[in-house]
């Protein structure tokens, strides 16, 4: 453990600034010599884990919750307390539905995203032409000259999924899947940054298929968890839980970090308070960079335009609209989470979630909840008043009449979702080797090493540890 003082500036409050925040006090209150400061230049903090709560409502504005099976998360939130909050997913009723021919058919049980593990189920569902059929059939089949041919360089999610399944099971399930997560065009987004599970499976196994039908039968019997983890209040109450035990004169909200300096022992950083823009520069030995990657990038270019240019990459937009209902509005809609809205099918929608059909305590007793997603270019077209609207035109399309909802939520997240495109993991490889080179910095956030709350929780702990004990 470091004994000499150390002062750390921590630029972004998202999840991973919080998390490194929180951690860098916990090493403080071991004994390790750590000041630290939080740059956060909006007003509040978390970025986009946000969890509105009214009239009974639990509405998420961000993230939903996480994947269970990675446990970064689940081991913050027993740390802070919040053990006895922590809720799966009510997968005994998980039904994901995708909108084709105007009509909402249920994927089959047992697929793990576009992937089945009992061909018999797809001939009992209308969602997949005789050719999705075909396809799958013939994927289990051809299992060893897929293993035998299986790239071994980098490629995108569509050849991946095209290679083993075809085209229009790429358009039903697997580009609104990912769409939904990563913001991305299957065509652009690398299968090894974003699906590594599953090419691990063709290199093992060639099929796909085959390789989870084996998983199975090894977890035959096991207790299985929830796919999804989230919160009694809400994933934002994670976010509340770091922010309470970061002490408030750490915490610098509403500024603004216009540049960063390297010198012989550290870093200079340039900000100034939003309503007063009067500059400050501050050194710090160690600076984390927890920002959007777009906006680390700007940061960074003047000091290493090779690290910036490394770090350019597309991102897409993301506009959530929730609407709640009362028990005595009587709205109903199936049993399970919700459903994928293809291109080609005519909804403007990515997809929509059934809020109080995936996890418990969202409503007030007998209320529904649902939550319209748009993405891509849609999400900055409808970021204003017409969302509102044509969300519920567009679910009412799909679901028949809604009457007017007793609340309503509405978020917009620009550039919120970095798309990982072929040749990711090497790109970032080469960017820490820049990062390193410069020494005392770090970067964090969603556009190097994964995107889902786990994956940033687990890289702000580890960065944090790895300042103060060296």
């Amino acid at each position: 453990m470091a004994t000499q003082s150390k002062s750390v500036c921590i630029v972004g409050g998202g999840i991973a600034g919080l998390t490194a925040a929180y951690e860098l006090h916990r090493q403080q209150q071991s004994g390790a010599g750590i000041n630290f400061t939080l740059i956060e230049s909006s007003n509040r903090l978390g970025g986009i884990v946000e969890t509105h709560r009214e009239q009974g409502f639990i509405v998420e504005c961000g993230p939903d919750g996480w994947v269970t099976e990675k446990p970064w998360a689940r081991e913050l939130a027993e740390e802070l307390g919040l053990g006895d909050q922590l809720i799966g997913s009510n997968d005994a009723e998980r039904v994901t539905y995708v909108l084709r021919n105007n009509q909402l058919l249920a994927m089959p049980e047992g697929m793990r995203m576009m992937v089945p593990t009992d061909l018999d189920s797809l001939s009992t569902t209308p969602l997949f032409p005789a050719e999705a059929r075909a396809a799958y059939a013939a994927e289990l089949a051809n299992a060893d000259a897929l293993k035998r041919n299986a790239p071994q360089q980098d490629e995108s999610v569509a050849s991946f999924v095209q290679r083993h399944f075809g085209s229009e099971v790429l358009r039903l399930i697997g580009a609104p899947l990912l769409g939904g997560v990563f913001g991305g065009d299957t065509h652009q987004l690398s299968v090894r940054a974003v699906m590594m599970p599953f090419v691990k499976m063709e290199q093992e196994h060639g099929s796909l298929i085959a390789a989870l039908q084996a998983r199975a039968k090894l977890n035959a019997g096991k207790p299985q968890q929830s796919i999804f983890t989230s919160l009694l209040q809400g994933t934002g109450a994670l976010a509340e839980a770091l922010i309470a035990t970061i002490p408030e004169q750490q915490i610098r909200k509403q500024h603004r970090v216009l540049a960063i300096a390297r010198k012989a022992n550290g870093w200079e950083v340039t900000s100034e308070q939003v309503s007063n823009p009067q500059r400050e520069t501050t050194h710090y030995d160690e600076v984390i960079l927890a920002l959007p990657v777009h906006r680390a990038s700007e940061l960074l270019a003047p000091i290493s335009s090779e690290a910036a240019a490394l770090m350019q990459m597309p991102s897409s937009s993301a506009t959530i609209v929730a609407f709640g209902f009362n028990e005595d509005q009587n709205v109903a809609w199936p049993k399970g989470f919700g459903f994928l809205a293809p291109e080609g099918e005519g909804s403007q929608l990515l997809a929509a979630t059934f809020c109080d059909n995936k996890f418990a305590n969202r409503v007030p007793p007998g209320g529904k909840l649902i939550r319209a997603y748009f993405g891509g270019n849609n999400a900055d077209l409808l970021s204003g008043p017409i969302a509102v609207p044509t969300a519920k035109a567009e679910l009412e399309k799909i679901l028949g009449p809604l009457p007017l909802p007793a609340l309503t939520v509405q978020r917009h997240w620009p550039q919120a979702l970095p798309q990982y495109g072929v040749g990711h993991l090497d790109r970032m490889a080469q960017l820490q080797q820049r990062i390193d080179k410069l020494g005392q910095l770090h970067l964090l956030g969603n556009g190097y090493r994964g995107v889902g709350l786990p994956d940033l929780i687990r890289d702000a702990r580890a960065t944090a540890r790895t300042i103060t004990q060296r």
